[in-house]
């Protein structure tokens, strides 16, 4: 497998196109698979502003797959790129990467929690907003689940696996 091609640079005179092609190592989370797509969904869990756990851990799990685990957690961040120097192709890399990474994100939130998330800039501006916002801790409600594991009781007519999921989600 060969890495990623970027075209970094535009006309120079003097020098053709001036365009230079350079690749991205598969390995590295600056890397684009060809199959990659902004309209690819990274979970089936679509997050609808209550379900914070349960989506941001089934996504984190599919960026993981894509090796894009990093741009979410911040530590990949965006390359210096001194004004009026030509972007190196690791700023122009991590730019793709990151717009890939927010449609990937904006395709696993429903559409009317779509407007809290549109003025964020980067992944890990995003990620962290939804993380303060959505999954902060609820007294009342950790409160009536301890109630509800306490009377958790398998029915006559319930299958072990049905008690065990009910169970496991509580």
């Amino acid at each position: 497998m060969t890495g990623g091609t970027i075209v970094v640079g535009g006309n120079r005179k003097g020098s053709g196109s001036g365009a230079k092609s350079e690749t991205i190592p598969p390995s590295s989370p600056l890397y684009l698979h060809p199959s990659d797509s902004p309209s690819l969904s990274m979970s089936q869990i679509k997050f609808d502003g209550e379900n914070y756990q349960l989506w941001a851990d089934a996504l984190r799990n599919g960026l993981d797959a894509k090796n894009k685990l990093a741009f979410v957690e911040g530590t990949i961040t965006k390359p210096e790129t001194i004004e009026g120097a030509e972007e190196s192709l690791e700023a122009v890399a991590w730019r793709q990467c990151n717009a890939m990474v927010k449609a990937w994100l904006r395709n696993a939130i429903e559409v009317r929690l779509h407007p809290s998330i549109t003025f964020s800039g980067t992944v890990p501006e995003i990620w962290k907003e939804l993380k303060e916002r959505y999954s902060t801790g609820n007294a009342p409600r950790v409160h009536q689940l301890k109630a509800e594991l306490n009377e958790c009781k398998q029915a006559k007519d319930q299958s072990v696996v049905e008690y065990y999921t009910r169970l496991k989600s509580l």
